[in-house]
């Protein structure tokens, strides 16, 4: 309780949705044929591993800041690999006509990805990061949630959080319209990052619509 005797309720945010998530992007480089990979296949699922345990474990510590540093440090690597996947199969695409199904799956997996990177990348920043969204009721500048707009200024509204489920859903919409839907994007961060998953989604399409002229 506050100064003005406002009861203030801490949330939990809990970090393992994001980690599994990053978990997955991680693994889905196994599936990635030879023509989008870049050295051994399993150097990032065994990386992303390596570094989730101690982002769990400050997590579970009350280390939010280690843990959410550590966060960037994964994001940072996985979106990487993300930007790399997308630059591979497009420049490869001219030379695997004998392994046109290749594409399809690359294409695929390489999309899902992007749509959980940035799903991370979303969750880690609004409302300055979770640890944060956890303190007080929940405020955003870098994106606008339906159930606040409707609801701006009401007990409901000042009790509700996106989870990473919302987050999971704004990325979805991001690149399968190439622009947000539902939910505005209000800060030049947000707006930086939900650029760049268009392209890379965008270009994801182009590919897939190359290798459909190319297959007919």
């Amino acid at each position: 309780m506050d100064r003005k005797g406002v009861s203030h309720t801490r949330r939990v945010v809990p970090r393992w949705p994001a980690a599994l998530a990053l978990l997955s992007i991680g693994a889905s480089y196994i599936a990635l044929s030879e023509y989008v990979r870049f050295g051994p296949r399993l150097w990032l699922p065994g990386l992303v591993l390596v570094l989730v345990v101690p982002l769990l474990v400050s997590h579970a510590r009350g280390r939010h800041r280690l843990a959410r540093t550590i966060s960037f440090v994964l994001l940072g690597i996985v979106t990487v690999s993300v930007v790399l996947r997308v630059f591979f199969l497009v420049t490869t695409l001219p030379g695997r006509g004998e392994s046109a199904f290749s594409v399809l799956v690359d294409a695929v997996v390489i999309w899902l990805s992007t749509v959980v990177t940035f799903a991370v990348w979303f969750w880690e920043i609004d409302g300055g990061g979770p640890a944060e969204r956890a303190k007080n009721a929940y405020a955003s500048e870098d994106f606008l949630f339906p159930q606040v707009a409707q609801q701006d200024g009401s007990k409901e509204a000042n009790s509700w959080a996106p989870g990473f489920l919302d987050y999971l859903f704004l990325a979805f919409n991001t690149s399968a319209a190439f622009s947000p839907t539902d939910t505005p994007v209000l800060s030049p961060r947000a707006k930086i990052l939900t650029v760049g998953q268009s392209v890379l989604s965008l270009a994801v399409l182009f590919v897939l619509v190359g290798w459909a002229v190319n297959a007919l």
